[in-house]
């Protein structure tokens, strides 16, 4: 049985797995997006948020600790700087995993992990389209209530046309009589 085994051990043993998150991590934080398997980037993604979730207290303990998990000076100093500002409001879910397709040479799975608050291309979508959309209730079928405008509209701009109805035609005769 397979009861509380979480952990996906990539083929290595504790240590290498150890080192290869850390270094995976690493890379990470300084370029902000790497490319990898898809099997790594969800291990990395398990092991690389709490140490963000760590970053947004910026005490010596705190340092401590994801410097013990990192074994990199720069890459904690970066992630203590820039990288903490700009995640500081956010509640979790630091990372995207974007799947790209497979790899020519064994056809593994590659995807793209990135830090979420740092590709500006989508920051600068997100900020545009929230300016440009407005809300629309789904109540009904639009169809007839553009029709139904559409009738009212020309009724109301063609007021020959409105007084062909019988109950117009009616009225005009008593009028003229």
């Amino acid at each position: 049985m397979r009861h509380g085994k979480k952990d996906n051990h990539l083929g290595r043993t504790v240590t290498h797995r150890r080192a290869l998150l850390s270094n995976m991590a690493s890379s990470l934080i300084l370029h902000k997006r790497i490319e990898t398997t898809v099997a790594k980037a969800k291990a990395l993604r398990r092991y690389v948020e709490p140490l963000l979730t760590k970053a947004k207290e910026d005490t010596t303990h705190s340092r401590r600790v994801v410097f013990s998990y990192l074994q990199n000076k720069e890459s904690v100093k970066a992630l203590f700087g820039d990288v903490a500002e700009r995640i500081a409001e956010r509640n979790g879910g630091y990372t995207r995993i974007i799947k790209l397709g497979n790899r020519p040479g064994d056809n593994a799975d590659t995807c793209l992990i990135e830090l979420v608050d740092f590709n500006d291309t989508l920051l600068k979508a997100k900020s545009e389209g929230k300016a440009k959309t407005t809300r629309r209730s789904r109540r009904g079928s639009g169809k007839g209530k553009v029709e139904a405008q559409a009738a009212e509209t020309t009724a109301v701009a063609t007021p020959e046309l409105a007084d062909n109805t019988p109950e117009a035609t009616e009225t005009n005769e008593e009028e003229k009589a």
